[in-house]
């Protein structure tokens, strides 16, 4: 080998060394320039995003309330027939039998009712049913031979129930037979005794 290939041979992997880092250089700014924009652009959806959140805990507040507002002024709205109706009873008293104040009670009591079902409202019917601490208060128990323990006997204050849910739990007297006393015995059967 000769002086002169010697130094060619030298030469050009310096020249491809030198072009490699200026490539990689190049790259290495698409690249940066590219990561750049990407976090741009996120960082601008953020914003949005933030603000749009922003936005809504400011909305549903009042929307809430504003929906609330309306259910309220719409149930009152459909009581108010009932102040009619018991104004219009009260004149009736001063003029007519008491049993036309009983009829307009009646008929109010019926309309009240009546406004309570279209609000989902529903009674809750208890008499010949078992005791359900879900949906009864016990207030009493009561001995009743002629029919089996825990059922309702009679009920002191009516329960009431909106979308399946208890408004408020019906007041019971329960029947509660005592262990000395056989349940299918006949009220005026007498109980055999031992000998």
């Amino acid at each position: 080998m000769t002086d002169q290939e010697t130094k060619f041979e030298e030469t050009e992997p310096q020249e491809k060394e030198a072009k490699a880092p200026d490539e990689e250089l190049s790259k290495l700014r698409q690249e940066l320039e590219k990561v750049q924009k990407e976090r741009d652009e996120l960082l601008g959806r953020l914003q949005r995003v933030s603000a749009d959140y922003a936005n809504f805990q400011k909305r549903v507040p009042k929307q809430v309330n504003d929906s609330v507002a309306y259910e309220k002024e719409k149930i009152l709205r459909s009581l108010l027939p009932i102040l009619d109706n018991m104004e219009h009873t009260f004149k009736a008293h001063a003029t007519e039998s008491s049993d036309a104040v009983v009829r307009g009670v009646e008929i109010i009591y019926g309309h009240m009712l009546d406004i309570l079902r279209s609000h989902g409202v529903e009674q809750i019917h208890v008499l010949g049913e078992s005791f359900d601490p879900m949906r009864h208060e016990a207030m009493m128990t009561a001995e009743d031979l002629g029919k089996p323990t825990s059922i309702v006997l009679e009920e002191l204050q009516k329960g009431y129930t909106t979308n399946e849910r208890v408004l408020r739990p019906a007041r019971v007297v329960v029947n509660k037979v005592s262990a000395a006393q056989p349940q299918s015995q006949e009220p005026g059967e007498e109980t055999p005794t031992e000998g």
